[in-house]
């Protein structure tokens, strides 16, 4: 296959069997996330202590937490990316990995000479004893030093999933993970390194899934422009990606932040009532994990259709990939109503949060239902790299939810918390389906 048609041009009619193609090895890569904490844990936990496990639990979510900031690259590289190949213009899909990877390597490399304030920051704001305190700094100080590929594989994954490769971020997610999970039994188990050897496990994991990940993108490297620096560094260009990403990046710290007033307001009802809700979170979370197939499947294929200023390939793209979104919600919904107390006694073996999450678990039916419209224009608008909208249209649900916050939480409690979540994502449905007609109206325009 040649490098051209490889990272642009035509890619076959738009049909069912495509938006499935590209969804579900998304979903199963997704589904993959969870087994590797899980092992990390269990792994750690045959050391018969409690303070490794605290430390690498702690360790892991301030990692995390700093790399969720450049969540964006992956958003911003795959609307990009997707846009120049409906353009047909390979030379740019080449220099934008060239750019997505100065900026992941980048933002890896200022983590690193950073780490000390970060990690000093991180304690103060979730403080834990001596000890585990000890073993996370431990944990921390030898994973940071892979956070250049941890943030470039998020550029990486966002040109695949532009290039509609979701198999190779498919190999890519199960690759490091059967690397992470083989090194956690052979350092923790075998050598007896405990929090160091599950940290040296995830480092080497990282690096080799940077180096797999450029192995899946060699196509890019065929073409001269990867490297051609006076396109790479053009200021116009950098400009576009720079205000995408911005805007994205700003986007999702108002999302996240409608995530943590739910947990502080949900603190007020006591110990049981948040755990309750924390438990129904999980629920939440699987359902953005299934629907993310299929939004990553509207990045791509709106991103392309706008590219080609193909106004039926937008619609269709858009049609296509909510159909399969809205089956999808509606089976969450359905599981839920049948088994979501099967999987509230998984959760928790706790009896009173059990029953107290049970109480609450209408909401939990509702919320693929009401939430479908969000999360599916979140990839078409994601795919068409209209950032700004999203940034607009997520401060104007913040501030529905917000109000929702203020009026409902003092009238029905913990009620009225799960009414003003619901309530902000079918705001933010609405105020971004207000605009959509404008995208519409943009593929019409001539190039």
């Amino acid at each position: 296959m040649t490098a051209t048609a490889t990272l642009a041009g035509p890619r076959g009619p738009l049909t069912h069997r495509r938006v499935v193609n590209l969804a579900l090895p998304i979903v199963l890569s997704n589904a993959t996330v969870p087994i590797l904490g899980a092992v990390d844990t269990g792994v750690v936990g045959q050391l018969g202590l409690a303070a490794p496990i605290g430390a690498v639990g702690i360790g892991a979510v301030v990692l995390s937490a700093l790399y969720w900031v450049f969540g964006f690259l992956r958003m911003g590289t795959t609307g990009l990316t997707a846009n120049a190949a409906g353009e047909g213009n390979e030379a740019e899909v080449a220099a934008l990995l060239t750019r997505a990877m100065i900026i992941g390597l980048g933002a890896g490399v200022a983590i690193i000479c950073l780490q000390y304030p970060l990690f000093w920051a991180a304690f103060r704001l979730s403080p834990a004893s001596e000890e585990v305190e000890g073993l996370a700094r431990s944990y921390m100080q030898i994973r940071i030093f892979s956070a250049p590929a941890a943030i470039g594989i998020y550029g990486l994954t966002g040109w695949l999933i532009a290039q509609e490769r979701t198999r190779g971020v498919l190999v890519l997610q199960v690759g490091m993970n059967l690397v992470n999970i083989g090194l956690d039994l052979l350092f923790v188990l075998g050598l007896d390194w405990g929090v160091e050897g599950v940290a040296l496990a995830t480092f080497i994991a990282e690096w080799s899934g940077l180096a797999l990940g450029f192995w899946l993108c060699r196509a890019a490297f065929r073409v001269p422009a990867w490297r051609d620096w006076a396109r790479v560094f053009d200021r116009v260009r950098l400009m576009r990606m720079a205000l995408v990403n911005r805007d994205i990046l700003l986007r999702s710290l108002m999302l996240q932040a409608v995530f943590i007033l739910f947990m502080f307001k949900g603190a007020a009802f006591g110990d049981v009532q948040l755990a309750a809700n924390q438990v129904l979170i999980q629920f939440m979370e699987i359902t953005a994990f299934a629907l993310d197939g299929f939004a990553f499947a509207a990045e791509a294929l709106v991103g392309q259709a706008m590219g080609r200023r193909d106004r039926p390939g937008l619609r269709r793209a858009v049609v296509l990939s909510s159909i399969w979104g809205g089956a999808i919600s509606l089976a969450m919904a359905l599981a839920f109503a049948l088994a979501g107390g099967l999987l509230i006694d998984l959760l928790t073996t706790s009896e009173t949060v059990r029953e107290a999450a049970r109480v609450y678990l209408p909401w939990m039916v509702a919320t693929p239902i009401f939430g479908i419209t969000a999360w599916m224009l979140d990839g078409v608008f994601i795919g068409a790299t209209r950032a700004r909208d999203m940034r607009n249209m997520m401060a104007v649900s913040l501030v529905i939810y917000l109000a929702a916050l203020w009026v409902l939480v003092p009238l029905i409690g913990n009620h009225g918390l799960w009414a003003a979540m619901l309530i902000s994502f079918v705001a933010r449905g609405v105020t971004l389906a207000l605009r959509y007609p404008a995208l519409e109206a943009e593929a019409a325009r001539a190039v």
